[in-house]
């Protein structure tokens, strides 16, 4: 069963990490505004979930890729704050932009599993 996991949470966050780059204009309007080139952090952020799902994939790298999802998902946890704060930028229920910030803490949990 954890095999599956690592398998299914690689495949998301590869899937994540493509979006960024089929909808960057999605990402950039989370982007908070104090951050200098946004454009560029969206791609960057795309590729580091790409790296990581891979990484996911594989024994060799699980835990590396574990620590780095984990280190990912803390960085742009102000993305998703910045989200919480103005929902009326984003056309989604302040409720469910909420609900999304502990949700974070989960996804790090569900990696963390796999660092040992």
């Amino acid at each position: 069963m954890k095999l599956f996991f690592a398998y299914a949470m690689g495949a998301f966050y590869i899937l994540a990490g493509f979006m960024h780059f089929v909808y960057p204009a999605s990402y950039l309007k989370i982007m908070p505004k104090m951050l200098p080139y946004p454009l560029m952090l969206v791609y960057l952020s795309g590729v580091a979930e790409i790296i990581c799902g891979v990484g996911l994939l594989f024994n060799e790298t699980r835990v590396l890729a574990a620590w780095a999802t984990i280190a990912l998902l803390l960085a742009i946890f102000p993305a998703n704050i910045n989200m919480a704060m103005n929902p009326e930028q984003f056309g989604i229920a302040p409720w469910i932009l909420y609900l999304r910030l502990p949700l974070q803490f989960l996804f790090i949990w569900m990696a963390y599993l796999y660092t040992k």
